[in-house]
């Protein structure tokens, strides 16, 4: 059988994704099955096979050891290969819509996984699941499930997002609050859950709780539920919702009281012995971010903006700031498959909003970071396709560099993401580059930061509430040198072409960090 053109064209290109999805791929696939040459692409980090009458995923599957984003979602896929969890560097796996039953333990070998999405499936059950330290998402929604996961005694520190909605789950364990600290969004809505424990409340970066659907049996937290009022449930579980290891609170008002003296104290304690984080209000005159959400919603669809001011850099401490910035991509960005950083002088910005769009890589058209002219971004994409290829063969390895590792990124994009000042001007094209025309320095004052991704608007929050907490540890803002730092940062609202807000940064729930000497100051609107 002649190889798929899909395949062929991968090959002879060097791509690093292919997408085989929808009637004309599952036609081939029920006539003649896969096509096996397909796994000899053995350099790819992407693997789309969706929307097919696929029904068994290949065990040379094996072979594919480069693969981080493994996407087989909408498919007829009735058992889990467990060649997948030999794949050392897979990231990203997606499973969702098929027709799982079971999911085998050695799902916990793969330690690399930053998102799992294995809704809608029939499982019945999920294996024990250990030690995850770079788990972001996790979705088993509209399952079959009795029992909430057995996460206990396992680590999670990023873990932001949960969705278990849709499933047939009657209790949910106290030990979640302990074990998910880090927990942003839980969706356990449309279950059997009749309680909810009293740990809950104790879970300091829950934002989003969806208890929806369930059959509470305290009215009261029922409607207070229906109301979609997160902050008013968690306080309403707090006071009134028992420990699943003690004795039900005793009373509103001491409940009330303790609270209070559990917040002031470690602020007596702490004094000014700590670092300063001023948020100011979003006002009026604001720079905002539009959003064209047709344009990007498949592509990379969330970003979150906020504003640096009074920045104090020498050339010595804006070095560090640009290594930190480097870092980050690396860790908590996963060399830019989760989020990606962009920072842009504002005194280098006009006055107006900032659109976030997509354009064609033909109209996209910028001068990029330390470049001297302006390309086009099939322009850009190309040459930095063949200063890639270059420098491979010159040092004679089979791995790229720099930022040219981020290509795949965008390969076979019909669109690419980016934002345009008031003027129209691109100021940056992610997740590969910003404008030279906004680059910062060592004399800028004031700093507008952007975070964009394609996986989740909590990763971005994550990433920015990172950034923020190394630009105050790194003292941008202060000009003497001390063990304490002082940093101010304003609010930037995200909305659509209407105006309607979709997102504000930093909110009340952002910048909690905790276990840090940080004191962050919430100042009112002028």
């Amino acid at each position: 059988m002649a190889s798929w053109p899909e395949v062929t064209t991968a090959k002879s290109e060097n791509r690093h994704e292919i997408k085989l999805s929808g009637a004309a791929i599952s036609k081939r696939i029920s006539e003649d099955g896969l096509d096996k040459s397909l796994f000899q692409l053995t350099n790819i980090n992407l693997l789309n096979i969706s929307d097919t009458c696929l029904t068994i995923i290949p065990d040379d599957i094996k072979h594919l050891v480069n693969l981080q984003s493994l996407l087989l979602f909408g498919n007829k896929i009735s058992e889990f290969n467990e060649h997948i969890t030999s794949l050392p560097k897979l990231k990203v796996l997606d499973l969702s819509r098929n027709q799982l039953t079971r999911i085998p333990e050695s799902l916990n070998k793969m330690k690399e996984l930053t998102n799992i999405n294995l809704s809608s499936n029939q499982i019945a059950e999920m294996p024990k699941i250990g030690d995850m330290l770079n788990l972001i998402t996790l979705d088993l929604s509209n399952n079959k499930l009795t029992s909430f996961p057995d996460m206990e005694e396992a680590n999670f520190p990023h873990l932001t997002d949960i969705k278990i909605k849709c499933n047939l789950i009657e209790t949910l364990p106290g030990y979640v609050a302990k074990s998910l600290q880090s927990l942003k969004n839980f969706d356990i809505g449309d279950n059997q859950l009749k309680t909810v424990p009293g740990e809950l409340a104790s879970m300091a970066k829950l934002k989003e709780l969806n208890l929806k659907g369930n059959k509470l049996s305290d009215k009261r937290l029922m409607k207070l539920v229906d109301q979609c009022r997160t902050k008013q449930v968690i306080d309403y579980i707090r006071e009134h919702c028992p420990k699943s290891d003690s004795a039900p609170p005793t009373g509103k008002s001491k409940g009330k009281k303790g609270k209070k003296q559990e917040e002031q104290v470690p602020d007596d304690n702490i004094s000014e012995l700590c670092h300063s984080l001023k948020i100011l209000h979003v006002e009026d005159d604001t720079i905002k971010v539009k959003i064209e959400e047709n344009e990007v919603w498949n592509i990379r669809p969330f970003i979150l903006c906020c504003v640096i001011s009074n920045l104090k850099f020498d050339e010595v401490k804006f070095k560090k700031f640009i290594q930190m910035q480097t870092k980050l991509h690396d860790t908590v960005c996963d060399k830019r498959n989760i989020a990606t950083i962009a920072t842009h002088d504002m005194a280098k910005i006009p006055p107006g909003d900032i659109v976030y769009t997509a354009k064609p890589p033909k109209h996209l058209k910028l001068i990029p970071l330390s470049r001297a002219k302006a390309f086009t971004g099939e322009q850009l994409f190309q040459q930095l396709q063949a200063e890639a290829e270059s420098l491979r063969k010159e040092k004679k390895r089979n791995v790229y560099s720099g930022i040219h590792k981020y290509l795949y990124l965008l390969e076979g994009k019909p669109k690419y993401p980016c934002l345009q000042d008031s003027q129209g001007r691109v100021i940056s094209f992610p997740p590969i580059t910003n404008s030279d025309d906004t680059k910062m320095s060592h004399e800028s004052k004031t700093m507008l930061v952007e975070v964009t991704s394609h996986s989740s608007l909590g990763s971005c929050k994550t990433v920015m509430d990172k950034l923020l907490h190394e630009c105050l540890l790194l003292g941008v803002a202060d000009e003497e040198e001390g063990p304490y730092h002082t940093l101010t940062v304003q609010q930037v609202k995200v909305v659509d072409m209407e105006g309607n807000l979709k997102s504000v940064y930093p909110s009340r729930t952002d910048c909690v960090f905790e276990g840090a000497p940080v004191k962050v100051y919430r100042l009112p609107k002028k």
